[in-house]
């Protein structure tokens, strides 16, 4: 009994921290546009205002955004061939688990034990966090037009340590546009 019980609380631990760290990407993309084109970018001001984030958290972002295009050979220009574009959302997410595993006094059924009897057991455990969605755009400058958005929905950790702080939202821009450019449309042009 005492190997189910630790292999149970083994599996909800690696369950939490799983769901905890991890970024669900999705992107969308326009099958006409030439991703081969683009080479370089500029921040979209006017979109990017309207997120509803802090400045510092936006601030985070776009060097993030900045890093990971520099780092695959994009440009920030004046003249641009896309701009990029970002904006949040947020909800809060509660989880119960159910724990009720175990003994208990009094008549009852139990696959193991049948009758009354002294034991333990365990109540529900509730637990809350932030679950934000990061929306990355990218608009082709020429057209005025969105010709991809990804998408990274993840709990976002309420830390007070920065350097935590920055390294996740690190995380959330890289998972996000490793989708970008869309492979399907880099080997059909």
């Amino acid at each position: 009994m005492k190997n189910v019980k630790l292999f149970t609380l083994a599996v909800l631990a690696l369950t939490f921290l799983a769901s905890c760290s991890s970024v669900r990407v999705v992107s969308d993309y326009d099958r006409q546009a030439d991703f081969n084109t683009y080479k370089s970018y500029a921040f979209y001001k006017t979109g990017i205002d309207k997120a509803q984030i802090s400045d510092l958290d936006k601030k985070r972002i776009l060097r993030a955004i900045e890093n990971e295009l520099g780092s695959r050979g994009f440009v920030k220009s004046e003249n641009p061939d896309v701009l990029i574009s970002i904006f949040t959302k947020e909800r809060e997410r509660v989880d119960v688990y159910n724990n009720n595993f175990g003994w208990g006094y009094g008549g009852f059924y139990n696959p193991w034990v049948w009758g009354p009897g002294w034991g333990w057991g365990w109540g529900n455990n509730v637990s809350t966090s932030t679950e934000g969605s990061l929306y990355i755009d990218v608009i082709d400058a020429n057209k005025k037009e969105l010709v991809w958005q990804g998408r990274g929905v993840g709990t976002l950790n309420n830390t007070r340590n920065i350097d935590k702080k920055e390294q996740r939202i690190r995380e959330f821009v890289s998972q996000i546009l490793k989708e970008y450019p869309p492979t399907t449309a880099v080997a059909a042009n």
